[in-house]
């Protein structure tokens, strides 16, 4: 049966968009020998134009960019993750730098209402603020131990309330040069009190 024009017109139509289509899709397009879709792009290949021909080795479906995805995955996230993982150390020292000044606080006041008198008493919880800091990996220059009593300055009378109090410098980790540039991560301080037994 003879077809119209508008007929044609629409077949033609129809295969240049299909043909497009596959383009677009990275479809090869190519079917088996005596099936409509053999017949349908011999069609597309007949009524394609010649100037829109492309080379398959310079068309955006090749091969050269199949690794193109795996390198920008591993590139960016990279890039992604550096931040995250530095972030997360950041907040592990600022954690375990809170840890260690409320053990210090509470270990010194602890150890200073032993002693028999204030000179003793201070150096005393000096030491224990510092071994205190080293089991968490902060060394003793990054802390100052602060001692105050209730009782009119007299700290080994009997009911005398003594409050320490550490503070702790944390630096950023990995820093180069971070002590002569004072990039610090945070500044903790924690405070605990011991009243001075009346029988030592």
């Amino acid at each position: 049966m003879p077809r119209s024009p508008a007929d044609r017109g629409r077949r033609h139509l129809t295969s240049r968009v299909a043909g497009r289509l596959r383009e677009a899709l990275c479809l090869d397009g190519r079917a088996r020998p005596g099936t409509l879709g053999a017949h349908r792009a011999r069609d597309a290949e007949s009524t394609r134009d010649p100037e829109s021909t492309r080379d398959p080795e310079n068309s955006g479906c090749d091969g050269g960019q199949r690794g193109s995805a795996v390198v920008e995955f591993t590139f960016l996230g990279l890039l992604l993750m550096v931040p995250v993982v530095y972030f997360i150390i950041t907040v592990g020292q600022i954690q375990g730098g809170s840890f260690a000044v409320v053990g210090a606080a509470d270990q010194a006041a602890k150890v200073f209402v032993t002693r028999p008198d204030a000179s003793s008493g201070r150096a005393a919880a000096e030491q224990a603020t510092m071994v205190a800091l080293a089991d968490y990996g902060h060394p003793a220059g990054n802390a100052s131990v602060e001692i105050n009593c209730d009782y009119g300055g007299d700290c080994m009378a009997a009911g005398s309330a003594v409050t320490v109090t550490v503070r702790l410098t944390v630096p950023l980790p990995f820093v180069p040069f971070g002590e002569a540039l004072r990039l610090n991560a945070g500044q903790l301080s924690a405070s605990a009190t011991q009243v001075v037994g009346r029988f030592r």
